[in-house]
């Protein structure tokens, strides 16, 4: 049996602000783990919402879906549009919601 499993997810791009010492840690950490950066916020994030046992409660109450939306997504072109011909030049965007892989089940 594998030590990981790969889970096929859909992500988004979002811009968040970081301190310099924070963002020279994700850095360093991610270079630590063999990681992309993108992978260690979205891993430490994950770890942090699933630790917090006051979190798991308040998602559970009505205000959590409530909670105004302070995240800058960038959004792309909507997938739903049609496909374009096969002829027609790439453009060169990258729509906002891409398959990638995720590393699931990683101990600290």
């Amino acid at each position: 049996m594998p030590l990981l499993e790969v889970i096929q997810t859909r992500q988004v791009s979002a811009s968040v602000r970081l301190t310099d010492s924070t963002a020279t840690q994700v850095d360093q950490y991610a270079a630590f783990i063999r990681a992309s950066a993108d992978d260690v916020v979205e891993q430490a994030l994950a770890y942090v919402f699933s630790k917090d046992r006051d979190f798991q409660e308040f998602l559970k109450t009505p205000l959590a879906k409530q909670a105004a939306s302070t995240l800058r997504i960038r959004r792309g072109p909507s997938n739903e549009a049609a496909e374009p011909p096969a002829k027609k030049p790439a453009s060169g965007m990258q729509p906002s919601l891409q398959p990638s892989a995720v590393v699931a089940g990683l101990k600290a």
